[in-house]
């Protein structure tokens, strides 16, 4: 059993910056593979905003390219997203997860509304 435990979530402003933050304990958190980000809206599939895995460089969505960045503390098991230049369509519930071996993992998900 993996747990996650998200922080982070809020209202900002657009062009505001935000970060979110994802740790993951219990007994089997050894050999993660990958951790990262997605979101979700009402009405629309959840989607890949930005993950790393194991010996590969960070993926991003095209819509987040160059003002997300996404780092991974594999001595805390804890994944970070920076968020910057923030839009009203990131508003999104979002969710961390992780992929151990062919295991995936969820978190309950945090609210970021970006308004004005």
């Amino acid at each position: 059993q993996v747990e996650l435990v998200e922080s982070g979530g809020g209202l900002v402003q657009p062009g505001g910056s935000l970060a979110l933050s994802c740790t993951a304990s219990g007994g089997s958190v050894f050999s993660i593979y990958s951790m990262g980000w997605y979101r979700q809206v009402p009405g629309k599939e959840r989607e890949l905003v930005a993950s790393v895995s194991t010996g590969s460089v960070p993926s991003y969505a095209d819509s987040v390219k160059g003002r997300f960045t996404i780092s991974r503390d594999n001595y805390k098991n804890t994944v970070v997203l920076q968020m910057s230049d923030l839009k009203p369509e990131d508003t999104a519930v979002y969710y961390c997860h992780i992929q151990r071996l062919r295991q995936h993992y969820w978190g309950q998900g945090t609210q970021v509304t970006v308004s004005s």
